[in-house]
């Protein structure tokens, strides 16, 4: 019998990769989102090579896996893609304490987050 084929969550010249548990706090992975919002993939590509933010190396993973999809599984053109949408959301909080002076307790914080990143194809302008 099998499966039915799941519904499409992106439209049809559009392709997603998100990562989840990534080790950093969502306020800095957004720095390196931005870099790369409404740019083309190759210039995307190369401005997170560069970068000298630690979560850039994730980031960039994340862009080459949805641009192997949009090549793989939706059949768009590489050349033409450009980076539509890159957000971040909240994850897993995990709470930690440190010892401090006259009793006290203090608190850290360790975040993690998530990032989604969409590839559209756009015609070129001759």
């Amino acid at each position: 019998m099998g499966k039915s084929k799941n519904p499409r969550r992106v439209a049809e010249n559009e392709a997603q990769a998100i990562s989840k548990m990534l080790k950093t706090s969502p306020q800095k992975l957004n720095l390196v989102a931005g870099m790369i919002r409404n740019k083309p993939v190759g210039k995307a590509l190369s401005d997170l090579t560069f970068s000298k933010r630690r979560v850039a190396v994730d980031v960039k993973k994340t862009l080459q896996s949805a641009i192997a999809n949009a090549e793989n599984n939706h059949g768009l053109d590489v050349d033409e893609l450009i980076v539509a949408e890159a957000y971040v959301g909240k994850n897993l909080v995990l709470k930690r304490g440190r010892p401090r002076g006259r009793g006290k307790f203090g608190k850290l914080l360790k975040p993690f987050s998530q990032i989604t990143i969409k590839v559209r194809q756009v015609e070129e302008q001759a």
